[in-house]
């Protein structure tokens, strides 16, 4: 193995669907096939193994020294922004000597833009394009920045497309919720739906957006409804995350700092400006409990 390359560590949210736990494992396992010259780990900030720090750790142990880390994530959340950063200052307090970039999340790439329609085109079947409405149902945040995020990828996605529209929902912690989204596209004229879950692999959150579509369907008669799948591990996501990896190894990150709520005093969320990041403990992670007094700041330079 090349050591003069830096190694990749791919950090991702965590579920508690097996199912979905996999899905990232074997994400990362093959983009490590994929790549053979490079040293490639991944963990989780939460709920499954292996937690992140075990990974840091994986990578020491061959001996890695310097790493890029790319949180396999579709928009900058608390995760993404604070939980991440805080927890690579802890691991390097852990491994004196190893040096690290971070990169951004994945944002609405217009390669994932593409799997998307490909999701659509394969739920709508033999109806017309011009006929359907996409309702785009993220992850939801407490984060507006985030949420935003999702605006955005709905309305890039609706750009050229020839679908009737695509709306927006999420599936937690934000308005409008899977229901009342379907009921939004019902007013603005909708009487096919396809409801798109935002998310880039199975779980307990996406299975969550499919039962809740399936109640809202089977409970009025004004519009049918089909569900697409996720995103997956898709060409475009593994050539994706290598991308984001190049990127932060040459410093060009670009992350969007100019309505984060750690930086700008957003209505309602005046009081995380400036707030310290703390590690996101992860249940598995051995000895976690030494640091809980030690916080970090904000990744991108949020603090005071």
């Amino acid at each position: 193995m090349s050591t003069t390359l830096p190694a990749l560590l791919v950090a991702g949210h965590g579920t508690r669907d097996d199912g979905g736990a996999e899905a990232f494992r074997s994400f990362v396992r093959e983009l490590g096939r994929r790549h053979p010259e490079l040293a490639v780990a991944g963990g989780f900030i939460e709920l499954s193994p292996p937690p992140l720090g075990d990974a840091v750790t994986e990578l020491v142990e061959q001996g890695v020294r310097r790493f890029a880390a790319v949180p396999l994530m579709l928009v900058s959340a608390g995760h993404a922004k604070g939980d991440i950063p805080a927890a690579l200052s802890r691991e390097k307090e852990r491994h004196p000597g190893i040096t690290y970039t971070y990169g951004r999340p994945l944002g609405p790439h217009p390669s994932l833009l593409a799997v998307l329609e490909r999701r659509v085109d394969e739920a709508r079947g033999e109806w017309a394009r011009e006929d359907v409405t996409v309702l785009l149902v993220g992850r939801g945040s407490t984060d507006p920045d985030a949420n935003a995020e999702v605006h955005k990828a709905a309305r890039l996605f609706w750009e050229g497309r020839g679908y009737a529209g695509v709306e927006t929902a999420f599936v937690s912690l934000a308005a409008p919720d899977v229901p009342s989204g379907l009921d939004r596209c019902v007013r603005l004229g909708a009487r096919r739906v396809v409801v798109l879950p935002y998310f880039l692999f199975t779980g307990i959150l996406p299975d969550r957006v499919r039962q809740q579509a399936g109640d809202w369907a089977a409970a009025q008669s004004d519009a049918e409804v089909r569900c697409a799948d996720v995103i997956g591990p898709e060409e475009e996501l593994l050539a994706l995350v290598m991308e984001r990896y190049r990127e932060a190894l040459k410093g060009d990150l670009r992350m969007n700092c100019d309505s984060c709520v750690y930086r700008v005093a957003l209505p309602g969320f005046e009081d995380k400006v400036g707030l310290p990041q703390q590690p996101h403990f992860h249940p598995d992670d051995d000895g976690h409990h030494h640091h809980h007094g030690s916080g970090h700041h904000h990744g991108h330079a949020h603090a005071h």
